[in-house]
């Protein structure tokens, strides 16, 4: 493990190397085409929450764009495990990624070599406001499915870059993308929840929506917890009256949402169903995992 001060250790190819001396070739499709896929993970107090499912969606991404993995399913979670082991983290943020390879300037994935393969953990600390954020709808719209998959969580993000730039000149925290026809889909990088007379409301995974993890997991536990959880598109009017709107995704778990292009939601309070969902969900997420530290 690593001692206090010590450069942080990324895996790549095989073998953990120091955070400056992680380098790709410049010729990667990764980086030149987007061509990869990629799982955000988190770890709670020692315990990678949902390691299995994520690797999981991992390789379900991979076959899906015909990217043959190098390792097997229980070796990229050893993968993951000790980079968080040897870099003695607790709570975590983890990326783990892999790439068609080293290629060349044509898009011809039969000229990519071996498949790139990378792990980064790093210390994780809350990315957005606990007390609740703000949101705009952007102009920017989801990829439809027959364009891009959602369900392929691969290395191109343009489209909620954009969004999140429009978030940033808007001075608010995040945006909410609508598909073609005007439906609320997703934020940037997280699922949205709406509450409505005590009645909870997603949109399906068949409207250009990823099935995250998160978002799963707090389905199960509104639905332990008594509440009625309805999988349906959401319009604009909709999302504007919720008595409660919430998001959720690895990095930022379950959030409050309390403005949505300038309609307050809830006086600009956390509602009472999301205060409890989050709390439900701060319990599980140190248990439903893999340990890293016996």
């Amino acid at each position: 493990m690593l001692n206090r001060g010590e450069p942080m250790k990324v895996y790549l190819n095989g073998k953990f190397v120091d955070k400056e001396d992680a380098k790709i070739s410049i010729y990667d499709h990764g980086l030149l085409y987007g061509d990869g896929v990629f799982e955000g993970i988190r770890a709670y107090d020692g315990v990678i929450f949902k390691l299995k499912e994520h690797v999981d969606r991992l390789y379900d991404s991979a076959k899906s764009i015909l990217l043959e993995m190098p390792l097997s399913k229980e070796e990229m979670e050893k993968v993951v495990v000790e980079t968080v082991r040897i870099n003695n983290l607790r709570d975590a943020y983890i990326r783990l990624v892999v790439t068609r390879g080293i290629g060349d300037l044509g898009l011809d994935p039969r000229k990519c070599s071996n498949p790139t393969v990378f792990c980064i953990a790093e210390p994780m600390n809350p990315l957005l406001g606990e007390s609740g954020i703000r949101a705009i709808t952007s102009s920017i719209r989801r990829l439809p499915v027959d364009v891009l998959n959602p369900a392929v969580k691969s290395l191109n993000y343009l489209n909620s870059i954009l969004a999140k730039i429009q978030a940033n000149y808007a001075g608010v925290d995040e945006a909410f993308l609508l598909d073609s026809e005007g439906y609320v889909v997703e934020g940037t990088g997280d699922n949205i929840f709406v509450v409505k007379n005590g009645i909870i409301k997603t949109p399906p995974v068949a409207s250009s929506v990823l099935r995250g993890i998160t978002r799963d997991t707090v389905i199960d536990i509104a639905k332990e917890l008594g509440y009625i959880v309805v999988e349906e598109r959401i319009t604009l009017h909709e999302l504007y009256v919720a008595d409660e709107v919430f998001i959720t995704g690895t990095a930022a778990e379950l959030v409050p949402v309390i403005e949505i292009d300038g309609r307050v939601i809830n006086g600009g309070k956390i509602g009472e169903i999301t205060r409890r969902l989050k709390e439900e969900f701060n319990r599980v997420k140190r248990i439903l995992g893999t340990k890293v530290y016996d």
